[in-house]
């Protein structure tokens, strides 16, 4: 991966990420973890495959970044996510200290970085994270509503 690849070209692996999650017929979220330029953590939903109601792309991501750095502080990280994260999933980005989130498809019912809750811009919260919102998000929103069409 180049020093800087860009938001579009980091959705593109999270958008691959989250195609995996169909072949257990979960969700397709993915979700990946950047750090100076390198993916760190690469996951997608498991909900459906393990049983487990927080195993959600970004929480499973993080978990891996913060494994792999070696602390749970992930300050210069940025998670690339298919979806709007929901409150646990951004409360998670909160607790990592994380620097930044990018998103595709807004996310009406649970959204918790800008559609009903943001965050990441409270300042009576103790860390606050920059939000860049509808990244090829007519492809992210795309791959959710085949998903649930084929499942109707």
């Amino acid at each position: 991966m180049s020093d800087n690849p860009s938001d579009d070209t980091l959705m593109g692996l999270a958008l691959e990420e989250a195609r995996a999650a169909i072949a257990h017929g979960d969700v397709p979220v993915g979700a990946i973890v950047v750090i100076d330029g390198e993916v760190v953590a690469s996951r997608h939903n498991e909900r459906e495959l393990t049983g487990d109601p927080t195993a959600h792309a970004e929480l499973l991501a993080i978990r891996d970044a913060a494994q792999a750095t070696g602390s749970w502080r992930l300050s210069n990280a940025t998670i690339v996510v298919t979806l709007e994260p929901c409150p646990m999933c951004a409360g998670a980005v909160q607790q990592a200290r994380a620097q930044r989130v990018v998103f595709g498809a807004a996310d009406m019912k649970a959204g918790a970085c800008g559609s009903l809750y943001h965050l990441g811009a409270d300042p009576r919260l103790n860390h606050e994270f920059e939000v860049q919102h509808g990244v090829r998000a007519d492809e992210c929103a795309a791959l959710l509503s085949d998903f649930f069409s084929a499942r109707r």
